[in-house]
C-alpha cells in the first residue's frame, strides 16, 4: 500500500512538468503575434470598394441636401430673394466659370491662405517645441497661446487695419494670429502624449537638441502635430474669409471674401450663396485631397486606424 501511494505520487509529480517547445512552435507563436501586431492583418479591400466607400457618401449627403433645398423653395416658405433655387445658384456659379472670374477669386483667397499657413507653421513648430521642452516658457506664455487660439480672429481686423493699412500684411496678420496657436497647442499635445524614455534615449546615444527634436520629438508626436496642422488650416482659411470681408479694397484683388462681401452689399442673395459654396468647396477640398490622405498614412503606419 505505501508503494502505491509513492507511484500515485510520482505520477502526480509528474503529470503538469512542461515539455521543451520546439522551433517550429515558437516561430509559429511569434508569427501569431506578429500579426496580431500588424496594421494591415485584417482583410484587405479591393481599391474600387475604398474609393467607393469615400467618396459616395458625400456625394449622397450633397444630392440629398440639395433635393431638401429644391423642395424647401417649391413651397415657397421663403420669397425668392431670400431663398433662391438651387437653379439659380447654378446659373450664377456657370457665369462665373465661363467668365474665368471664379478662377481669379479662388486663386486670390487660397494662394494667401497656402502662404500664410506655411509661414505660420514655420513659427508655430519651434515655438510649440519651446512650450513642450521648457518649463519656464510654458509657464510664462501657454497661457497666453491657448487664450490667442480661443480668441475670434476677426477681431484683429480692425487693430491690423490700423496697423499695416488695407494690404496684403493686414491679410496675413490676421492669418497668422488665427493659426499659430493651433499648430503650437497640436504640437505641444502631440509631445506631451511622448513616452518619456524616448527623449532620454536620444540624449543617451548622443543626439543633441535639434537632432533629438527632428529625429526624435517631431516624429513620435506627428499625430498630435497633425490635428494641430489641421487646425490651424481651419483657422487660417476662416482668419483670410473674415479678413477678406472686412478689409474689402480693389488694392487687396479680388478673393471670395471680397465677393461675398459684393454679394452682401448689392443685397444679391444668389452671390453670397455662391460665395458661401465656393468657401466651403475649398475647405472640404483641402481636406478631402491633403490632411486625409497624410492623416491616413500616419495613423496605419502606426497601428492606429484600420484600413
Amino acid at each position: 500500500m505505501p508503494r502505491l501511494d509513492q507511484d500515485t505520487k510520482d505520477d502526480k509529480s509528474t503529470e503538469h512538468v512542461p515539455t521543451e517547445a520546439t522551433a517550429e512552435e515558437v516561430d509559429g507563436a511569434i508569427g501569431g503575434l506578429d500579426a496580431l501586431d500588424a496594421p494591415n492583418a485584417g482583410p484587405q479591400r479591393s481599391r474600387a470598394r475604398r474609393i467607393g466607400a469615400a467618396v459616395l457618401p458625400p456625394i449622397g449627403a450633397a444630392i440629398l441636401f440639395v433635393a431638401v433645398w429644391q423642395a424647401v423653395w417649391a413651397t415657397a416658405w421663403l420669397p425668392e430673394h431670400q431663398l433662391p433655387s438651387p437653379g439659380t445658384i447654378a446659373e450664377v456659379f456657370w457665369g462665373l466659370v465661363e467668365t474665368g472670374q471664379v478662377w481669379e477669386f479662388l486663386w486670390t483667397s487660397v494662394h494667401r491662405a497656402v502662404i500664410g499657413f506655411v509661414i505660420a507653421l514655420g513659427i508655430a513648430t519651434p515655438l510649440g517645441l519651446l512650450l513642450a521642452r521648457v518649463k519656464l516658457v510654458r509657464a510664462a506664455i501657454g497661457p497666453l497661446v491657448s487664450g490667442l487660439q480661443s480668441l475670434p480672429s476677426v477681431a484683429w481686423v480692425p487693430a491690423a487695419v490700423i496697423w499695416f493699412g488695407l494690404t496684403d500684411t493686414t491679410i496675413y496678420m490676421v492669418v497668422l494670429l488665427g493659426a499659430v496657436p493651433s499648430i503650437a497647442n497640436g504640437l505641444v499635445a502631440g509631445i506631451d502624449q511622448i513616452p518619456p524614455i524616448l527623449p532620454r534615449v536620444g540624449k543617451v546615444m548622443g543626439a543633441g537638441t535639434f537632432a533629438n527634436a527632428r529625429h526624435i520629438l517631431l516624429p513620435a508626436a506627428l499625430p498630435g502635430y497633425l490635428a494641430g496642422m489641421k487646425q490651424g488650416w481651419a483657422f487660417s482659411w476662416r482668419s483670410l474669409m473674415a479678413a477678406e470681408l472686412i478689409a474689402s479694397s480693389p488694392e487687396l484683388g479680388d478673393g471670395l471674401g471680397q465677393f461675398l462681401h459684393n454679394g452682401m452689399s448689392l443685397f444679391d442673395m444668389p452671390m453670397v450663396i455662391t460665395g458661401i459654396m465656393l468657401i466651403l468647396f475649398v475647405g472640404v477640398g483641402i481636406e478631402l485631397l491633403v490632411f486625409a490622405p497624410v492623416e491616413k498614412i500616419t495613423l496605419n503606419a502606426r497601428g492606429l486606424r484600420k484600413n
